[in-house]
């Protein structure tokens, strides 16, 4: 990429989105553009093909795509499905049409068996069954592997798929009904904290409800009150998590310095490896490249650092009544090593640096 190569975020206002362009923009490029929802509808198949007429971007990063935790998941399956993989075939598609010169596709470590080896390789990809929570979004994001992969090798495009681990940052969603573990926790235990230290008014505030009456009432469906906060499972699943602005470097990294050629090797029936044009009848498969550190940390440990971090004096209840998901998820990051990056951003550090956003932008 140039550093006046226009440059378009499908998602540019949201939480990888907006790190991509923070990150494009202090490394001097000057052509980033972006739409809103209301200015481009991407699920709207003639509004895309009209965009990429029209503006006719030179580089392409997807990171548009309806996301949430486990109770929007498994709550709104249809839309997660269907919007998904709308809006992934109609900017992939216009890309090809259009001739963008390379496309970033972001997906999610999700796409992986439910029982996977752990650390998961990206050859893991479709060898069992899928956590049943998320499974239509994860196949939609499948999908988007594979339609990356299957336009390359038809069409001779450069499209490269990055899945991330579980992400976390500014600009993060924190509705504690849609939002991922994270963010949900940090909301919840602050709330929790302002009313241990009966600072209803910032509670009024943070919910955007009329009296503290409301905001107890409704907190108290999410398990929080000024002495406890409720967790949905044992505490038990380990989760790997990934600072937000690592992984916008990770992508802009890639997107500099690595095509889809470098995504795979492939080897011939002596196990020599062999270049694309020397066999080109080989099977050409898992191709994306994992996101992530390497490192996990239990719900309960994770819960328990956001606790000391906030400084609330209360109680963490976790409800083994409730879904835990997939009990270990740890993404093997030895393919995104070898093709020269690696995270800078360790956990404690981030957590600290999220909460330190949310207070102010509250």
């Amino acid at each position: 990429m140039n550093l006046d190569s226009k440059i378009y975020i499908a998602g540019h206002r949201g939480l990888v989105g907006s790190a991509i362009v923070n990150n494009l923009k202090a490394k001097g490029y000057t052509n980033v553009i972006g739409k809103t929802h209301s200015e481009l509808d991407l699920l709207d198949q003639q509004a895309v093909a009209d965009f990429f007429h029209t503006e006719k971007p030179e580089y392409v990063f997807l990171a548009a795509a309806k996301v949430g935790g486990i109770v929007a998941n498994n709550t709104y399956r249809a839309d997660f499905i269907y919007e998904n993989l709308q809006i992934q075939n109609n900017i992939i598609h216009q890309s090809y049409k259009n001739g963008v010169k390379k496309l970033m596709f972001l997906g999610s470590t999700c796409i992986y068996p439910k029982n996977a080896p752990q650390p998961m390789l990206e050859d893991c990809l479709l060898t069992d069954t899928l956590e049943y929570t998320n499974e239509p979004y994860a196949i939609a994001k499948i999908a988007g592997i594979k339609m990356c992969e299957s336009y390359n090798l038809q069409y001779g495009t450069n499209y490269i798929s990055v899945m991330p681990t579980n992400l976390y940052g500014p600009n993060d969603n924190f509705d504690l009904e849609k939002s991922h573990v994270l963010p949900a926790l940090i909301r919840k235990i602050h709330c929790a904290k302002l009313l241990n230290e009966g600072k209803h008014n910032e509670v009024i505030k943070d919910l955007g409800v009329k009296n503290i009456d409301e905001a107890k009432e409704y907190l108290a469906n999410f398990g929080v009150d000024e002495n406890k906060v409720e967790i949905w499972g044992s505490g038990k699943p380990m989760r790997e998590f990934l600072w937000s602005e690592d992984m916008a470097d990770a992508c802009v990294f890639i997107m500099e310095n690595r095509d889809f050629k470098d995504t795979y090797s492939i080897t011939d029936s002596s196990n020599m490896t062999c270049t694309p044009n020397e066999v080109k009848n080989q099977e050409i498969r898992n191709t994306h490249i994992n996101i992530g550190t390497g490192i996990d940390i239990s719900i309960r440990e994770l819960a328990e650092t956001i606790k000391e971090t906030i400084g609330f004096k209360g109680e963490l209840c976790f409800n083994a009544n409730k879904p835990d998901g997939t009990m270990k998820k740890l993404t093997n990051v030895s393919k995104l090593h070898r093709l020269g990056w690696k995270h800078k951003i360790e956990l404690k550090d981030g957590i600290e640096k999220m909460y330190n956003w949310y207070k102010e932008i509250k």
